[in-house]
């Protein structure tokens, strides 16, 4: 199973969403290295059709998806029950993890 962290230097949240990540992963009793992908401008954004930072990716699949028409460098939102946050809680993150595995694509290794 892979993990990216898709963030930029300037978005004060991805730090959290990162410790988030870590321990929704450790919960579910899961062993993977995060990788961190520091996005570096509005091309590489568009290339990589970033959704703003934090935003997470297991085997390459986003786990909040968006359509867009343009990206761009930016900070991202997430509703969470004290409001909107700048990363996702341990328990979002766990669910969309557990939903993501189960419904991984043919082939997809599991935990």
């Amino acid at each position: 199973m892979k993990i990216d962290l898709l963030y930029f230097d300037g978005c004060p949240s991805w730090e959290t969403g990162l410790a988030h990540l870590q321990t929704a992963l450790a919960a579910e009793g899961m062993e993977t290295d995060v990788r961190m992908v520091n996005v570096h401008g509005d091309d590489e954004a568009e290339r990589l059709q970033f959704l703003g930072s934090p935003s997470f990716r297991l085997n390459g699949q986003e786990l909040w998806p968006e359509r867009r028409e343009q990206y761009a460098l930016g900070c991202r939102v997430y509703l969470t029950p004290q409001g909107f946050r700048g990363a996702p809680t341990v328990e979002a993150l766990r669910e969309k993890i557990r939903a993501a595995v189960s419904e991984g694509p043919a082939g997809a290794s599991r935990p």
